[in-house]
């Protein structure tokens, strides 16, 4: 079973419509799957108009309330890719091989 973390990497922001107003997120989803662990990087891009809720200023941010402002639809999408690479390190896809014609003389 996987457990999946999501973390921010870092955070851009401007001095409009408030100081320090966070305009992008840089988030990445971890997964752990006993020995095998992958992960995936995404940003989320916010909008003063899309804004619900008080403004929270800059210092009262915590990891935890700025994870809640990435749709969950991108974090189950980040969670399926992780879930998939993982799938692959456990069972590694088979490659066809390139393999000489048996009419061809050597």
């Amino acid at each position: 079973m996987t457990t999946f973390t999501t973390r921010i990497t870092a955070m851009y922001t401007l001095q409009q419509p408030d100081p320090n107003y966070v305009v992008n997120a840089i988030w990445e989803v971890t997964g752990v799957d006993g020995t095998y662990t992958a992960s995936i990087g995404g940003n989320t891009q916010f909008n003063s108009a899309d804004q619900e809720g008080a403004f929270i200023p800059y210092a009262s941010l915590t990891e935890a309330v700025v994870i809640g402002w990435i749709p969950e639809s991108a974090i189950t999408s980040a969670q399926q890719c992780v879930q998939g690479q993982i799938n692959s390190l456990i069972t590694p896809p088979v490659s066809p091989a390139d393999t000489a014609l048996p009419w061809a003389t050597p």
